[in-house]
């Protein structure tokens, strides 16, 4: 058998030699997008004409700067002959692609540049020079005159920051043009349509917005149109061509230009063969671009749509070429495999001697394995015995859980009806105030949900003590199902769900048949109450009656689809096992859909559920339609409680504010939580003192926190879309809201729990149920606390502040301060200015510097005036007219007395003890 392998191995080591010599090109892309898809397929075209003798391996980074970095340290590792990178951020990888660069490696860097001259050649387009020719053709077409914003690339980018600079330089000629905002929105579409969906909120007249790249030009254009903001034009790069890319956008009106940016692909793979190949190569190649209108567009689409043709073509004869080569090395496999066949067959003699000395080897061998087989055997017989016992102990063990929920449930009984009686007689006061009666109605209306719940564990017990009955009635199921759809019309209406309701066309006399309608309410109830919980806003639930047969016996079916969540595989099989949940954001006992399978089963029906993740869920119930009265009447030992299902549905049809009008004197709250009477009970409690904003659940609440910046955050954990600590953690991220102290409420006091909500940033933790006057204090405590963090006068004006604040705060305040001292000498310098460079509306700009140095940031701004005046009465020898200009203030005297005010003494007085 050695033999055979050694002639093998010698045979492909033959063939391989005859082989010439594969170069690997590796790539790092920094992302995954139609551009850069252009740039590969063209690599990968252009490394097809060089007869098999080129490799090109492509890794993308999804925008993901570290595992960019752990692509090219791959490339490193496996070294490939060439690296080309496209980098996602100059500063962090220059230091990774200078490595590469060190070890030998030629390094190609396209169509972004690092922070370096580390690296062999630069292929791209000179962003600069396209950042100036758009803002030319806006100068032109706004004939001089009018506002611009701006969407930007990734900033930590170099095409970003180039094109930003170029864009700067051509706008800046035209005084009367006005540069609104400049905002980072990362190449993607959904960032830019979120960020100028907030832009465009803060400013009523836009002319041009201006995308780095005709993506987000698009998701701009989306979010004007949601507003309904019409005659803006909107500027994009790239014009590439193909079915709704940017050539076409411009074509169909919905980009008024785009500017042709390169990918220069086929440029790549030239220039790293000349590389390899010892040849002379520029260092420095610019691609060239053009503008795309519609005085152009048609012609630009006509010959790009050659050129793709073309491109096809070449791809049919690579193709015909690599099927050709194939069939050449198949050839020559078969006729290497022949030599070896034949030598093969030459020492097959001495192979098979062996073989049968080993054959009788592996026969004893086998007889030790049938052996050690048996013993195992044995074993798995002892441990299916003991799955066996440990599974009667499971069920035991399920059995004394119930059987517990039950005492409990019959314990909960008598107290409830002791809270809920006396409730019921408060409200019938006519002499109580709105107030006491809203206070009132909460309780009333949580005692019934915590009645509904102990009375589904008693019914389900009893299920399964086959002890739960029927009351069996007639029943007209179309006329019942749409009465019991009316308690949910509601919340359908303000979550804009769709409902449908449709019947086989039959008389409604053909509906009648025998049930115990109290049950089949329950199981409709429950299955809708769910629905609606799951599906999101604007979606759609249909209700569809029918009837069929089974087995010769008539059946009515409900079938009850949606567009929500759905279910995934691992879960679907298990929802309707007792205390099961699917997602801990949403809250429940776990027991409904067991009950709902249960009284399904005790009329003799079927339910079934079918379920695509991400797409929705149908649920089906079969009930037979001739189920005799006679054979189920009887009478339980418990009589039913008050129908109390309408409580599954959430009855405040309250929309949440989204204007929210902020008194100066008080500080504000925002409450996040999906339960609206404890939104309420908190906002009834805060209102006289702060500001209350609401949210209904973790997403809405950052957008409100982003939106109003308050003083203090309360936040529910357990929510849909995200939960509590989730968007403790992004608020925690923002430059906007890292400062705000965030309370985190929780029905649950495991430790867990508590250790990662205070990894997340929660400054603090309250156990429901809480006590209203401990929540008062702690938040007056931990605002009182942030504004003892505010950082002191004299760290105010220092060049790095040393105080608690966090790193994002001091970046904040540097960052600002920076701002201030780059444009000081301008007198017209104000908040919208500065917000405007932040990134930042002016009353967002206002809460932050507010709360982290308790100054407006117009006295901010006057200080630091100040304090470069000073500096200069002492150091220099201008006038103290002249210091006055150079600070930015516009008058003499003014600037006179604000020196007095800060100094107590005048300019001219400090200047003569110099």
């Amino acid at each position: 058998m050695k033999n055979i392998y050694w002639l093998i191995v010698l045979t492909v080591l033959f063939s391989a030699c005859s082989r010439p010599h594969r170069f690997v090109i590796g790539v790092s892309q920094c992302s995954d997008d139609e551009w850069r898809g252009k740039m590969n397929r063209e690599m990968l075209r252009e490394s097809s004409l060089y007869d098999g003798t080129v490799a090109i391996e492509i890794k993308t980074a999804n925008d993901d700067t570290e595992q960019q970095k752990r692509d090219i340290l791959y490339f490193m590792e496996k070294k490939v002959d060439v690296l080309v990178v496209a980098p996602n951020e100059a500063a962090p990888l220059t230091s990774v692609v200078e490595k590469v660069f060190d070890s030998g490696i030629p390094v190609i860097i396209v169509d972004r540049k690092i922070l370096s001259d580390k690296y062999s050649a630069f292929i791209g387009a000179d962003n600069y020079e396209i950042g100036k020719t758009a803002g030319e053709y806006i100068v032109s077409i706004l004939k001089g005159k009018g506002t611009v914003l701006e969407l930007t690339g990734l900033k930590s980018s170099s095409p970003a920051f180039e094109r930003h600079l170029g864009f700067l330089e051509a706008i800046g000629k035209a005084p009367d043009v006005q540069l609104l905002a400049s905002v980072d929105a990362g190449w993607r579409r959904q960032d830019a349509e979120y960020k100028a969906d907030s832009i465009l909120g803060c400013f009523s007249h836009v002319d041009v917005i201006f995308s780095q790249n005709d993506r987000m030009a698009v998701g701009a254009r989306k979010a004007a149109q949601k507003i309904a903001r019409e005659g803006i034009r909107f500027v994009g790069i790239d014009a590439l061509p193909g079915k709704d890319m940017g050539i076409d956008l411009v074509l169909n009106g919905e980009l008024d230009a785009t500017f042709i940016y390169p990918t220069g692909g086929d440029k790549v793979i030239q220039i790293a063969m000349d590389i390899l190949r010892h040849e002379p190569v520029s260092r420095e190649t610019i691609l060239n671009t053009a503008l795309v209108d519609k005085t152009n567009a048609r012609l630009m689409k006509m010959q790009s749509e050659q050129i793709l043709l073309q491109d096809e073509k070449m791809e049919v004869l690579s193709d015909k070429i690599g099927e050709s080569l194939a069939r050449y090395a198949n050839q020559r496999i078969i006729l290497y495999g022949c030599v070896s066949f034949l030598c093969l067959f030459a020492i097959m003699a001495i192979v098979l001697r062996k073989s049968l000395r080993l054959q009788h080897r592996m026969n004893e061998t086998l007889s030790k394995r049938n052996e050690e087989i048996t013993l195992q055997k044995e074993q798995l017989e002892q441990q299916r015995d003991q799955l066996v016992s440990l599974s009667k102990k499971l069920e035991e063990a399920t059995h004394a859980k119930l059987m517990f929920f039950t005492n409990v449930s019959h314990d909960f009984r008598t107290p409830l009806t002791l809270v809920a009686d006396p409730v019921n007689q408060l409200l019938q006061d006519k002499d109580l105030n709105r107030e006491q009666r809203d206070l009132l109605q909460i309780v009333k209306k949580n005692v019934t949900i915590l009645l509904r719940l102990v009375n589904q564990i008693l019914e389900f017990r009893k299920y399964e003590n086959g002890k739960q009955e029927l009351h069996l009635s007639h029943c007209n199921l179309k006329e019942s199902v749409e009465e019991w759809t009316h308690a949910f019309l509601p919340t359908l209406h303000r979550k804009f769900i769709k409902f449908e309701f449709e019947t086989e066309n039959v008389l409604d006399n053909q509906w009648f048949f025998v049930c115990d309608k109290e049950k089949i309410e329950r199981v409709y109830f429950n299955l809708l109450s769910n629905a609606v919980k799951f599906t999101p806003e604007n979606g759609k639930i249909k209700v569809r009656l029918s009837q069929t047969e089974k087995n010769g016996c008539p059946f009515f079916c409900i079938y009850l689809s949606d567009t929500g969540i759905g279910i995934s595989p691992e879960h679907i099989r298990n929802i309707f096992d007792r205390f099961y949940r699917i997602d801990t954001h949403f809250s429940g006992s776990g027991i409904g859909l067991a009950l709902v399978k249960a009284f399904v089963e005790l009329h003799g029906g079927e339910i079934d559920v079918e379920s695509n993740e991400g797409k929705g869920t149908v649920f089906s119930v079969m009930l037979p339609s001739d189920l005799k009265e006679t054979e189920y009447l009887g009478k339980s030992e418990i009589q039913p409680e008050e129908n109390t299902y309408e409580e599954c549905i959430p009855d405040n049809t309250d929309e949440l504010e989204d204007d929210v009008v902020f008194d100066s004197a008080k500080e504000s709250v925002l409450i996040i939580d999906d339960n609206a009477d404890i939104r309420s009970y908190i906002k009834r409690s805060l209102c006289s003192r702060y500001t209350v904003i609401e949210a209904e659940n973790g997403l809405s609440g950052f957008r409100m926190a982003m939106k109003y910046i308050p003083d203090v955050i309360i936040s529910d954990i357990m929510m849909p879309e995200m939960d509590g600590i989730e968007c403790c953690k992004r608020l925690k991220k923002e430059m906007q809201t890292c400062h705000i102290p965030v309370i985190l409420l929780t029905a649950c006091n495991q430790d867990e729990q508590r250790i990662d909500g205070f990894l997340s940033g929660a400054d603090s933790f309250m156990a429901k149920p809480f006590n209203l006057k401990v929540l008062e204090t702690r938040i007056q405590n931990l605002i009182e606390g942030r504004k003892r963090l505010c950082l002191p006068q004299n760290e105010l004006l220092a060049v790095e502040p040393k105080s608690v604040l966090c790193d994002m705060d001091k970046e904040f305040i540097r960052k600002f301060k920076s701002l201030i001292e780059e444009n000081m000498s301008d007198s017209a310098l104000n908040i919208e200015d500065l917000g405007k460079n932040m990134g930042l509306s002016r009353v967002q700009l206002y809460r932050k510097v507010k709360t982290l140095t308790n100054f407006s940031p117009n006295e901010y701004l006057r200080m630091v005036r100040l304090k470069r005046a000073s500096r200069l009465l002492s150091s220099s020898d201008m006038s103290v007219s002249e210091i006055c200009y150079e600070v930015g203030f516009a008058s003499p005297s003014y600037f006179a007395k604000c020196y007095k005010d800060q100094y107590g003494e005048s300019p001219t007085k400090s200047l003569k003890r110099k």
